[in-house]
């Protein structure tokens, strides 16, 4: 599955595609923001991520900025307590230039024309530039907080919840931050 939005390209991962995901994740500040990445991060998890198979129901993306073709982050729908979860980084280069409230929208219009009604996401406590990214979608706070595993922190880490109801007739809603 293949999803093009303003500027950016959201393709599949391919086994070739490892060395441009460890270019952009291992960078401790990156990953300790993600649930199920380890650190380090290192060769062989980015070989393992980019030979992982997509589920067409809950797809995930590299994110490729379309004028130069580089690989900047990844961003797809994943699963958690069995509803679909968006969820997204973006290497560090590429940080402050509104890829990560792109691609996660672009993840959303793909969300709704595969049927999905509700998204979940949410952020550690401590990010809370992935809440504005949230809310300039139209997330809403679910008002929960609570721990969840961080694998590169080796610990539970608060987090807030976020959920989007998806209507079929409309695109993602931004905001203004």
């Amino acid at each position: 599955m293949f999803h093009r939005t303003t500027r950016l390209f959201l393709r599949p991962a391919w086994p070739e595609d490892w060395e441009a995901v460890l270019g952009g994740i291992a960078d401790e500040g990156v990953v300790r923001n993600l649930a199920r990445a380890p650190w380090p991060y290192g060769p062989d998890e980015a070989r393992a991520f980019a030979a992982k198979a997509q589920d067409p129901c809950r797809p995930h993306f590299l994110v490729v900025e379309s004028a130069s073709g580089r690989v900047v982050g990844s961003a797809g729908l994943g699963d958690h307590h069995s509803e679909a979860e968006v969820g997204y980084w973006i290497a560090r280069p590429y940080w402050g230039r509104g890829y990560a409230t792109e691609a996660a929208g672009g993840v959303l219009e793909v969300a709704r024309l595969l049927g999905h009604r509700r998204v979940n996401a949410g952020h550690f406590v401590d990010n809370p530039a992935s809440g504005r990214v949230l809310r300039k979608l139209g997330f809403v706070p679910t008002g929960v907080t609570r721990p969840r595993l961080s694998c590169a922190r080796g610990e539970e880490v608060a987090a807030h919840e976020y959920v989007l109801d998806l209507d079929a007739d409309a695109a993602p809603q931004m905001r203004a931050a």
